[in-house]
């Protein structure tokens, strides 16, 4: 028996192949403009709630309120916290904490952090070098990982007024 004669595959027309990119752009480009359409979470502190540490550290639960300002729900699966104080860094934490912050809806999730001893000493120097205790700022930067590339990132500043948390005035 003879093998059947097989031709080779004809290349694609230039009209297929300027249409399959076409679509191919057209999808990359909406899936982007959705993906970045979004407006930014909303991530406030919510208060601090103190944790058994070990050693010399000190630990606490960060708690967050999440609020999500679009029509979709942000769905994540971990967090990570960094927390600074006076420009130098105070705290970190993560947790593998797992959920949803509904469309237009809001959430509270507890981080815990953990405070090295040397982070404390570093800012008692701060503060003993003169700085006031009326307006101390701070900064917490944060990730919530999830199905988007590179999680949902947020960050929230403000100061924090130690004279009077030290005076137990509120």
């Amino acid at each position: 028996m003879k093998p059947f004669p097989v031709s080779p595959p004809s290349p694609p027309s230039r009209r297929r192949v300027l249409a399959t990119a076409g679509v191919l752009g057209a999808t990359f480009v909406l899936g982007g403009c959705t993906a970045f359409g979004h407006d930014p979470l909303r991530v406030h502190v919510a208060g601090f709630e103190p944790l058994t540490g070990e050693g010399l550290e000190l630990r606490f639960a960060v708690r967050l309120r999440l609020q999500n300002p679009n029509d979709a729900p942000v769905v994540y699966d971990g967090v990570s916290l960094e927390l600074e104080v006076n420009g130098q860094p105070l705290a970190s934490g993560v947790s593998d904490r797992s959920g949803s912050v509904p469309r237009y809806g809001e959430a509270v999730l507890s981080v815990p952090v953990t405070v090295s001893a040397f982070s404390v000493v570093r800012q008692a120097l701060g503060l003993a070098a003169g700085e006031t205790l009326d307006e101390v700022p701070y900064l917490l930067r944060g990730k919530l990982a999830g199905p988007m590339p590179g999680g949902v990132r947020f960050s929230e500043r403000g100061s924090l007024n130690l004279a009077r948390l030290g005076s137990g005035r509120r």
